[in-house]
């Protein structure tokens, strides 16, 4: 084949890869245009026309341009005046660079780019162009520059890259690219940065990748790369940056890659890399600036060499199993910034001072970041911790055995964002310096030996986010002032705090976790939970806590976490919380509550725990939902429950009496009130009757009575241990001052009811010395029998005072009168003969209390739970 040939077939070819539409414009070029010769597929004017449509090209792919970067792209302008395109100088009419970086396009990347043959620097960066990347890029012989970095680009890296030689960088990271790097790539010798970090590549580093000579950057992070690293990366003279982090790589560190001594910064971070760092690396790698090796499994002592490489700014080697001491001289580093340890076994030295190193960090005047938490340093906490550099945003210590107390001039480290000392035997106050830390979100001081208040200068950091302080010996109240600070996190519990707790706090609605369990907290929980919106975990227990669980908890519509336990909450279960569908945790174990369980707890969602134990719950119990499975909810110690699933052994629910057809309603209503008015005139009647024979019975006077020197003498050791520790099981009552409590004296085996008096409720201890007054020289056979008072410490040094009265085994004439459905209705029913001697008995003990007392005592509190019956039915009143 000749030469003539030759190109008439190139020709050919060259025509087939341009659109129709391209093909008729040469037609009809050739017949307007007034040339004497024909015109080539080389020559200027088919060049312009060929990029002007190769630009068209790739515009007709684009489906989303929310900028409208492409609307100049139209016949109005020179396609070299449009947006992102760029001509040559030599060639004015042949475009030489292509950057719509940012742009937001959206669609696939055209392959007509590839006719763009003047093509030196194509920039597509941050958008969202997806499918493959065009093989028919390698055509593009002068490409210096790729970046297609941060899309959305699918598919294998193209082999054919390896044909633009003249290529420095291949940015391709941060898409989703598939399979291996292209072992080919290794040809470019004039590449000096090739970025494929974050995507899903595979297999092993190609070893070739030595052969890179002229490479200054290497980014391989964020991949599934398996292997060792290759020895052959040694070979890159001019490396600068190596960046692998975020794989799967094993396996040392190759010798040769310490021999880079003109490397910067090495990033190994979240792979399975083992071994011992070389003594020497601080001499080797003297350019080192950034050592990033965390989440490994490095081993050793930190190089006490490293300060030879002066211009280190970041050491990370958290989360391996270094060892040893820290090296006394990292002061030396002028530039450093960050420190990290965190996580691993340095310190540990028998009888040695860990800490000593602290006191050289003082001359890192740009230090940000020491991490030092959850190692084995020793050592007393010293005061010079604080004098570090006033640059310092991030401090942890947490997790070391260290001592001391937290120094009271906090306030030097003004920037600090984050404190972490945490996990350790700190002693002593948190000091109200801390309050001046005005651009701290996370204070973490949990699991010391902190005592004394929370200073209320907290409240003044406005922007603090999370507050634990969970695990120490803090005393006092909550500070109200926590309610000016935007917290997130709040946990208090395992403390000895007390009080009420502050409405303040609960009107954070930023809270989405608050701790505040296992402190002896009392009060009720306040209405203002209901602003909690965000909240998610709210944990309470174990405190004394009051009153009725608030039925503004429905509007915590994030709550996933509910934990109220151990406490005295009374009253229903709230039907509000049928809103909480998120929540997966709901404990109310160990309280008061009572009436039925609301039916509406079957339709929880995602339930995956609930906890009613140990209440005063009755009715039937649900079957469906979580109530389904018994290993999934517990109902144990409600003695009035009845059905459930069969694995309970509830004794079944009665069966609904089924209503009767065939009377109407208006002779059902004239029956009922002619049975009223003839029960009213019957009762009348009986009562004028009887009431006359007991006030003959009554009219006797009582001989006088007093109980002075006749008290028994009980200690709060007899009460308690007769109480046993004051059991939930035997609380029988709670009122307006105390909880009354079922117990068995020790000496004579006496049944018991001990009256324990609230103190932190406001007039508990009056009244305890009113009654005491009141009770001692009176005396009735209706009038519940005192056996004696007790005023004592208890165990925990705390003030104790409670009545003892003679034990009720009927209980009170309100279960008589209003019976739970739960089987016994005729065990607990009275006939109207009983009830009419009850009401008798309550007459004459008012009688006595208003007429015939030394002093009149006037009862406000009369209602059926407050009369109480005996194995006869004689209704002594409490």
């Amino acid at each position: 084949m000749d030469h003539s040939n030759h190109r008439n077939i190139s020709s050919r070819m060259e025509l087939r890869i341009i659109c129709p539409r391209t093909f008729w414009s040469l037609i009809l070029l050739a017949f307007l245009l007034p040339c004497t010769k024909c015109i080539g597929i080389g020559s200027p004017a088919l060049g312009n026309e060929t990029d002007r449509l190769a630009l068209i090209a790739f515009k007709d792919l684009i489906y989303d341009d929310p900028s409208g970067i492409l609307s100049s792209w139209n016949d109005s302008f020179h396609f070299c005046k449009w947006e992102g395109v760029t001509c040559g100088r030599r060639h004015p009419q042949r475009v030489t660079a292509l950057n719509l970086m940012s742009s937001g396009l959206v669609g696939p990347i055209s392959p007509h780019i590839a006719n763009l043959t003047f093509l030196r620097s194509i920039n597509l960066s941050g958008n969202s162009f997806h499918d493959e990347i065009p093989r028919e890029f390698g055509r593009l012989f002068r490409l210096r520059v790729l970046d297609l970095s941060d899309n959305g680009l699918q598919g294998g890296i193209p082999d054919d890259l390896s044909n633009c030689s003249e290529i420095r960088p291949i940015l391709l990271d941060k898409n989703k690219l598939v399979g291996r790097i292209p072992v080919k790539l290794s040809s470019l010798s004039k590449l000096e940065r090739l970025y494929l970090g974050r995507n899903n590549l595979v297999g092993n580093i190609p070893s070739q990748l030595g052969n890179l000579s002229s490479l200054v950057s290497l980014s391989l992070r964020d991949n599934s790369f398996e292997g060792s690293i290759p020895n052959e990366l040694g070979r890159l003279v001019k490396l600068q940056f190596l960046q692998i982090s975020a794989n799967n790589l094993s396996g040392l560190i190759p010798p040769s890659v310490y021999n880079l001594s003109s490397i910067i910064g090495i990033s190994m971070v979240t792979n399975r890399l083992h071994g011992n760092l070389p003594a020497n690396l601080g001499l080797t790698l003297p350019n080192l600036q950034k050592l990033l090796l965390s989440t490994n499994a490095f081993t050793g002592q930190i190089p006490f060499s490293l300060p030879n490489a002066s211009g280190f700014s970041m050491v990370d080697f958290s989360y391996n199993k270094f060892s040893g001491p820290v090296p006394e001289n990292l002061g030396r580093l002028k530039d450093l910034r960050i420190l990290n340890l965190a996580n691993n076994n340095v310190g540990g030295g028998e009888g040695e001072d860990d800490l000593s190193f602290l006191t050289s960090l003082i001359n890192c005047s740009h230090l940000e970041v020491l991490e030092l938490s959850s190692n084995q340093l020793r050592g007393v906490l010293p005061a010079t911790i604080f004098n570090l550099s006033t640059h310092m945003i991030e401090l942890g210590l947490g997790g070391n055995p260290i001592s001391g107390s937290i120094p009271t001039d906090i306030s030097n480290l003004f920037k600090l964002n984050k404190l972490w000392i945490s996990e350790t035997f700190i002693m002593g106050t948190i000091p109200n310096g801390v309050g001046k830390l005005q651009n701290l979100e996370g204070l973490y001081l949990y699991s010391n030996r902190l005592s004394g208040r929370i200073p209320s200068a907290i409240g003044n950091i406005t922007g603090l986010a999370i507050l634990s302080l969970y695990e120490n010996r803090l005393q006092g109240r909550i500070p109200l002032s926590l309610g000016n600070c935007r917290l997130e996190t709040l946990s208090l519990r395992r403390n000895e705090l007390n009080g009420t707790i502050p409405k303040e706090v609960f009107s954070i609605p930023s809270l989405v976790e608050v701790e505040i369990g296992e402190n002896p907290l009392v009060g009720s929980l306040p209405l203002e939970v209901g602003n909690l919106q965000r909240l998610r975990y709210l944990h309470a227990a174990y405190n004394k806590l009051t009153g009725e669980i608030p039925s503004t908890v429905r509007n915590c519509l994030s709550m996933e976490f509910l934990i109220l336990s151990n406490n005295l909450f009374q009253g229903a279960i709230p039907l509000g919380l049928n809103n909480l569908k998120g929540i997966k945790l709901l404990d109310l174990s160990h309280n008061n509550l009572s009436g039925h369980i609301p039916v509406t707890l079957e339709k929880f969602p995602v339930l995956e725990y609930l906890d009613l134990s140990s209440n005063n719950l009755n009715g039937p119990v649900p079957t469906e939902g979580v109530f389904k499975n018994s290993t999934k909810f517990s109902v144990l110690r409600n003695k009035e429950l009845c059905g459930g699933v069969p694995q309970l052994r509830l004794p079944a629910c009665p069966e609904k009496a089924p209503k009767k057809h065939g009377m109407s309603i208006s002779l059902r209503v004239i029956i009922s009130m002619v049975s009223v008015v003839l029960g009213l005139i019957l009762s009348s009647f009986l009562f004028a009757t009887l009431f006359r024979v007991r006030r003959k019975a009554n009219e006797r006077p009582l001989p006088a009575f007093s109980l002075e020197g006749q008290f028994l003498n009980v200690s709060y050791a007899d009460l308690f241990k007769a109480t046993g520790g004051f059991s939930l099981d035997n609380l029988i009552g709670v009122g307006s001052y105390g909880s009354v409590y079922k117990g068995v004296l020790d000496h004579d085996q006496t049944c018991v009811a001990v009256k324990v008096f609230n103190l932190q409720q406001r007039g508990a201890s009056r009244s305890f010395m009113v009654e005491c007054e009141a009770l001692r020289n009176i005396r009735h056979r209706n009038l519940v029998k005192i056996i004696t008072a007790c005023s004592s410490i208890d165990f925990e040094g705390n003030e104790f005072k409670a009545l003892v009265f003679e034990y009720m085994p009927n209980g009170s004439l309100e279960k008589w009168l209003h019976p739970s459905v739960h089987g016994k209705q005729e065990l607990w029913s009275l006939n109207l003969i009983q009830r009419l001697d009850i009401a008798i008995d309550v007459a004459s003990a008012l009688e006595y209390l208003h007429h015939h007392c030394h002093m009149q005592v006037i009862h406000r509190d009369l209602k059926p739970s407050n009369v109480l019956l005996d194995p006869a039915l004689i209704a002594p009143k409490k």
